[in-house]
């Protein structure tokens, strides 16, 4: 066994996240493992605080001795706490005492009140993990939502446990383990679903699906650990924020930087600078994240910067636009970052979250190509088929890559498996797949064991695959139907973002509605105008007047409406995501008021 390899215990039982963080601490006790980059003063390189891996595992162990008082194994803690190394140890704590994790946020998260007190209700917590600062907020927040008053443990508070012995007598692993090991099938965390389509489900992840999907993370973006650091802003109760910027870096064993997300919106180049900072970064965020970097970003700052060590940024949204790609690349190209290393990727919470990655590894017929676009018919995509073509008016998609440790399928509406350039259901096997949704058994048996050997997942995505790759189309219930055509509202926002100067990048929901006579679906845009424009009502009228004509001319689908609303207005899921089918309630309701 070497320092990078650690082994499953005597009885060959699969490894487990406290495994990993148990090797790394006898193995790297004072190498840097977590450091958490604090600019709330203003220090423009903000303030680092870090843990080594023995301190780290100290820690974690010590939020466990504290469960043991408060909660039994198997019920659940809820983290409800600011970004930090706090959040790493009280999660990891969580796993040592067997008690189930809640990756989730602070009251003080603007916008996302009512959806964290319904995730507590949802979840019953035992006890919330919080630290000093937020304790009060969250005393309130309990109590003005009537939820049960729950102990609430400030971690920053509990003394650190004093590294003890790492072996028993006999010389197995886990002698100071707080309590009996966890087994791999038992659920290590509640990922809540960020509610795009739906509201919030806990997917239950198991210590396996965890340590399985890190895995498959490094395979596809991970080099070589020795030479790797994250950097993430991601929120850690995000799936993607987790298992990136926690999972990976704990079973691989290489340093994990963390930021706040509210200071990467406050000044995007804070993560630039980061990215700079340490060999063999990697890092990940949605495709809006990348625009609003080439547009908040001063091209002085970017001779500045040192961007060659970067080893790999990956695109997770839904979509990743390939014109987004292609900017970024383009601006930061001065500052010597490798095209190849802008990763588009597919992935969701169901599945743990990684699923495919279209990395210079996983490229391996092209490794130094960028990311590959796909040039398709707009009809044949229409009537679901994939057909490349030369037009200039062809709806261009970004690869996805290949499946990462784990199979892909693509299902039709009858059940049967689709060939290549075919369009529907995304549907996944593999050792990541979660095993259901907390107390939800009708949508758990909707969703998961599917197909001959009732092992696969639906995705309720639409995609196709090409080449091996996988191009995703959007969302199966997002999905609107006129005259027996499908049209993908990311198409349709896109289109009508372009050509409407007054609206917002990327804060534009596009959807369907009854017609009132009943025919059939009309189109609604329901778009937020820039910060720096207060539209008239002629303003508005031609705005809907030129929309019209080019969702006509493009898609020749008939715009019913756009609606142009205040910066803000269009509801948002906690990771950012536009929540389409919250828009459209909203919209029937008159929330956006007259129209």
């Amino acid at each position: 066994m070497t320092p990078a390899q650690p082994a499953g215990d005597a009885t060959s039982t699969p490894e487990l996240m406290t495994d990993h963080l148990r090797h790394w601490a006898r193995q790297r006790p004072q190498q840097r493992a977590f450091s958490h980059v604090d600019f709330a003063d203003g220090v423009p390189s903000g303030r680092h605080r870090t843990l080594g891996w023995s301190a780290l595992d100290a820690r974690a162990r010590a939020v466990a001795d504290h469960l043991a008082t408060v909660a039994s194994p198997g019920e659940r803690a809820a983290l409800v706490m600011p970004q930090g190394l706090d959040y790493v140890a009280g999660f990891l704590g969580c796993l040592y005492a067997r008690v189930i994790a809640v990756p989730l946020f602070g009251p003080q998260l603007p916008g996302h009140e009512g959806r964290l007190a319904a995730v507590l209700a949802d979840c019953e917590p035992a006890c919330l993990l919080s630290d000093t600062t937020t304790t009060p907020y969250v005393r309130s927040f309990v109590q003005g939502r009537d939820l049960p008053d729950l102990p609430v443990v400030p971690v920053d508070r509990l003394p650190d446990r004093l590294p003890g012995p790492h072996t028993g007598p006999d010389g197995a692993d886990g002698a100071d383990e707080p309590g009996p090991r966890p087994e791999p099938d038992d659920i290590a965390y509640l990922q809540y679903t960020s509610g795009s389509t739906r509201s919030p489900a806990g997917v239950m992840v198991s210590h396996a699906n965890v340590v399985a999907n890190a895995r498959q993370a490094l395979d596809a973006f991970v080099a070589d650990p020795r030479t790797t650091t994250t950097v993430g802003w991601l929120p850690l109760f995000h799936d993607m924020g987790l298992v990136l910027s926690i999972a990976a870096p704990v079973v691989g064993g290489f340093p994990s930087v963390l930021m706040d997300p509210v200071a990467f919106l406050q000044d995007p180049s804070r993560w630039l600078r980061l990215l700079a900072s340490y060999e063999g970064t990697v890092s990940a965020a949605p495709n809006f994240a990348y625009d609003y970097c080439v547009a908040r970003t001063d091209p002085a700052l970017v001779d500045e910067l040192n961007l060659d060590r970067v080893r790999v940024l990956i695109n997770g949204s839904e979509p990743v636009r390939a014109g987004t790609v292609d900017r970024f690349r383009t601006a930061f190209a001065p500052a010597g970052l490798d095209p190849a290393a802008h990763c588009p990727a597919y992935g969701l919470a169901e599945a743990t979250v990684f699923v495919t990655a279209d990395t210079p590894g996983v490229r391996a017929d092209s490794p130094d190509l960028p990311p590959s676009n796909v040039a398709c018919d707009a009809d044949a995509l229409a009537q679901g088929r994939i057909e490349e073509t030369s037009d200039a008016a062809a709806t261009v998609l970004v690869s996805c890559g290949a499946p990462v440790g784990q199979e892909v399928r693509i299902v039709g509406a009858d059940g049967a498996v689709l060939p290549e350039d075919r369009v529907g259901e995304i549907q996944l096997r593999g050792p990541n797949i979660g095993l259901g949704y907390w107390k939800r058994a009708e949508l758990t048996a909707d969703t998961f064991g599917f197909g001959p050997s009732a092992d696969w997942l639906r995705t309720g995505d639409l995609g196709a695959l090409h080449g091996g790759r996988l191009l995703v189309t959007g969302r199966l219930k997002d999905v609107i139907i006129v005259d027996g055509r499908n049209h993908y509202p990311q198409d349709i926002e896109a289109t009508v973002q372009m050509a409407v100067a007054l609206t917002r990048r990327d804060r534009l929901a596009a959807f369907g509605v009854t017609r009132p006579d009943r025919t059939g679906e009309e189109l609604v845009v329901v778009a937020e105008h820039r910060r720096d424009t207060e539209p008239t009502p002629e303003d508005a009228w031609q705005a809907e007047r030129t929309a019209r004509a080019t969702v006509s001319a493009r898609h020749g689908l008939r715009l019913g409406t756009l609606l142009l609303v205040p910066p803000g207005s269009v509801p948002r899921t906690s990771s950012g995501k536009v929540s389409r089918s919250a828009t459209r309630a909203r919209f029937l309701e008159g929330g956006f008021g007259a129209r």
